[in-house]
């Protein structure tokens, strides 16, 4: 089953070409990563998808319907979740208030009923707050649920956003770059937790990464954009051998 079909998406800042006629079709249950230099396009794809820009051009469709024009919270409530390269949480609240938040576009009560603390309010503030327990204690932050967001250490602030987007209940998840300024021991963990949620949560993930390592060991399809064009796609073996891959982004590294 098609969960994503992106076709022909092309998007100008300026008359700056930054995506053009990127093409993805996502199965549902797939992992798939997108690779590629910096500026190549890659966060520009992930903020077409989820609303926060309108194409120049092309169409995406997600579990059957249109993306394009719809407001990124839509999206959001139509079942896309997405992580940011640099860490977004709200810093000053603490670990369980970060999760909490994440559920309200879903509480099962009116505002007026949160006014006046109606029956129907307090069953909804509980049911989400035990939602939020059986994912901290899923991304072990069990332990930190009344610690400020920002004196976590960087791993477990990462976990903590993953933690937040997937209290969203989404159908896809988009990770964007997750292992960026971690260490390799982060970076083990964070190969495992991935692996651990898309089997927990039936997730479909597109991610984003410029650790190799992480992409080969978990991605079973890549493609490669270079100046936001395409310029490779297949299995992690074939893309790790190919050699406009190696000129433009794995050569790069070495």
């Amino acid at each position: 089953m098609t969960l994503l079909k992106i076709t022909h998406l092309t998007h100008h800042f300026s008359g700056l070409q930054a995506v053009n006629d990127f093409n993805l079709q996502l199965e549902k249950g797939e992992l798939v990563a997108i690779i590629g230099p910096n500026g190549a396009g890659k966060t520009t794809i992930f903020n077409l998808i989820t609303g926060v820009y309108r194409p120049t051009e092309g169409q995406i469709e997600f579990d059957g319907k249109q993306l394009v024009g719809v407001p990124t919270n839509q999206i959001i409530s139509a079942g896309v979740a997405r992580t940011f390269q640099n860490i977004r949480l709200f810093k000053e609240l603490t670990v369980l208030d970060n999760i909490r938040i994440a559920q309200y576009s879903q509480a099962e009560y009116s505002p007026i009923e949160a006014v006046l603390h109606l029956p129907r309010f307090a069953q909804g503030e509980k049911t989400i707050r035990n939602r939020s327990m059986e994912l901290l204690e899923i991304f072990n932050l069990q332990d930190q649920v009344e610690a400020i967001s920002k004196n976590l250490p960087y791993g477990q602030q990462r976990r903590l956003e993953i933690a937040r987007a997937l209290a969203t209940r989404p159908k896809l998840l988009l990770l964007d770059e997750p292992a960026a300024g971690m260490n390799p021991a982060e970076v083990e963990a964070l190969i495992e937790l991935i692996r651990m949620i898309r089997e927990t949560f039936d997730l479909t993930i597109l991610l984003i990464e410029h650790q190799m390592r992480v992409v080969m060991e978990i991605a079973e399809r890549i493609k490669v954009v270079d100046f936001g064009q395409t310029i490779a796609e297949g299995l992690p073996k074939e893309i790790q051998n190919n050699p406009k891959v190696i000129e433009a982004y794995l050569g790069e590294e070495e």
